[in-house]
């Protein structure tokens, strides 16, 4: 990630940049911006990296003609965002096995022992980083998830969204519709936050106990699991379908290892992790129709749980 100076880097004629307690300020901003776009943490440490490298690619002179930095600096972490999910594709067809989006727990848990993180760089946890709206936000075209980040999440006009994926206003509005549309069919029947904790809890209680027909009771009959190793751990290779086959996948994982399964906020939402002397294994996200888990995502690629691992 890119450090934060201790002074103002000197212009091209040695006179501090004027403009760096703004463009330091944004940090936050393009963190949570650049991870509802591309769904991963260490990419969007990436763009940010980058976009302050060209920030300070340009002259003294250049920069103090920019009017807005703030703006400038999300207009290119935004295009180098479409320029990632635009090669996204063809790296996802060479993943092993599934792709999910990197898990993030919340704010007060993030181990930071393992990464120079500074507090401004966390990403704000809502709605727009619940697991299921990230998995959503996958299946989109890298021009709607963009139109549909920037105008409906961050609420850029479409004037400002077309310069950043290269078409007209209307079209990037027509985009950001369709978006819309994958949300709103994508979505299942609200339950009540305090209902979700519960359901979780009692699915850790199951788990614990191998108890196969405990958790088919708690698991839709049509219920999926979907986990990622990317080739580096064992998981499965592709999604389990039935509560019944969902059930037993998750008994024999607890049979093979002794594991501790601790309640935790993932991407905002009541979740799972699961340890094995002290290291987190398994970060599972959980999404519910009414008090039935719909669909499970279990991460397993270590690369994506660094803020969850102590080193």
């Amino acid at each position: 990630m890119t450090s934060r100076p201790d002074h103002d880097p000197p212009r091209a004629d040695g006179s501090p940049d004027s403009n760096l307690n703004t463009i330091m300020s944004e940090r936050r901003q393009l963190i949570n911006l650049a991870y509802r776009m591309l769904g991963s943490l260490a990419e969007a440490e990436d763009v940010v990296q980058e976009t302050y490298a060209r920030w300070y690619a340009m002259s003294g002179e250049q920069r103090e003609e920019i009017r807005s930095p703030a703006a400038w600096m999300t207009k290119v972490a935004s295009r180098i965002c479409f320029d990632v999910l635009r090669s996204a594709r063809a790296r996802r067809e060479r993943y092993v096995g599934e792709w999910i989006p990197e898990p993030l727990p919340e704010p007060a848990e993030w181990d930071t022992g393992r990464l120079e993180t500074d507090p401004a760089d966390r990403v704000t946890l809502d709605e727009s980083v619940s697991m299921a709206f990230l998995v959503v936000l996958e299946s989109m075209t890298p021009a709607e998830r963009v139109a549909f980040v920037l105008h409906d999440v961050f609420r850029y006009p479409f004037a400002e969204v077309a310069e950043t994926v290269g078409r007209s206003p209307a079209a990037c509005r027509q985009l950001a519709t369709s978006a819309r549309r994958r949300i709103r069919a994508s979505q299942a029947s609200a339950t009540p936050a305090t209902r979700r904790a519960a359901v979780v809890r009692d699915f850790r209680k199951a788990w614990e106990a191998k108890d196969i027909n405990a958790l088919i009771a708690l698991l839709d009959p049509d219920a999926t699991v979907i986990a990622d190793g990317g080739g580096v751990v064992s998981a499965l290779l592709h999604p389990i379908e039935g509560g019944e086959r969902v059930a037993h996948v998750f008994a024999d994982l607890a049979s093979r290892a002794p594991l501790t399964i601790l309640e935790r906020t993932v991407n905002g939402q009541p979740g799972l992790v699961a340890q094995l002397n002290g290291v987190t294994v398994v970060v599972v996200a959980f999404d519910l129709e009414g008090d039935r888990v719909k669909r499970i995502w279990a991460v397993r690629n270590p690369e994506k749980l660094r803020p969850w691992t102590r080193t």
